[in-house]
């Protein structure tokens, strides 16, 4: 007998700065609406960038979103007719956004989460690996290298012209003005431990 496949079930959209993450999101939210299925969506208050209210993406696409400090608030605000449960800039939730996400998607609420999956020293950023691992399903997106043109997989942070030392704070939020999208060969941060030779 065909069984259909059960509601409920976590995804992620990630990668760098600048490839397409928050846009993404917004196209599956707006696919949604659509479909008239019940969305709620959420955005950390520390992301106040473009909005204070809204979820923009750089291109200038917007829904308007709940505006939380911390991720439990989630479970206070689902009702009981949400069917999709977004969330932007995951990363700057701690551990605590995995377990919401697991109990969401097991009362059957699909989980649309988007963030950066490294930071801008290139490593695992905040609860996102953790959170990809737990998912069903994860997009990877990559920007262009502002440097050389190439696939970019990673955040470069530029200060005053240079690029972030390592020992800097993890947590600045900016866009263009503060950040580049870089590949693997063009990503540098000062200051940052040598590499194991092969």
């Amino acid at each position: 007998m065909y069984q259909m496949y059960k509601d409920g079930w976590v995804e992620t959209i990630t990668g760098c700065m600048f490839a397409g993450k928050t846009e993404e999101l917004i196209r599956r939210i707006k696919v949604l609406e659509f479909a008239k299925k019940n969305i709620m969506v959420f955005k950390p208050v520390i992301d106040n960038r473009y909005s204070e209210t809204k979820v923009v993406s750089h291109a200038g696409s917007f829904v308007e979103s709940h505006v939380i400090s911390k991720a439990s608030e989630i479970l206070e605000m689902v009702k009981d007719n949400t069917q999709v449960v977004a969330i932007d800039e995951v990363q700057f939730f701690g551990d605590e956004i995995c377990e919401i996400a697991n109990i969401l998607a097991d009362r059957g609420i699909r989980v649309m989460a988007a963030g950066l999956d490294t930071d801008f020293r290139g490593e695992p950023f905040g609860p996102m690996p953790k959170l990809i691992t737990q998912a069903e399903f994860c997009t990877k997106l990559t920007a262009v290298c502002n440097s050389c043109g190439g696939p970019a997989t990673r955040t470069q942070r530029i200060i005053n012209g240079e690029p972030a030392k390592w020992d800097d704070p993890i947590i600045m939020v900016g866009a263009a003005e503060s950040y580049e999208a870089r590949c693997r060969h063009c990503h540098k941060v000062l200051g940052k431990p040598a590499r194991l030779e092969r």
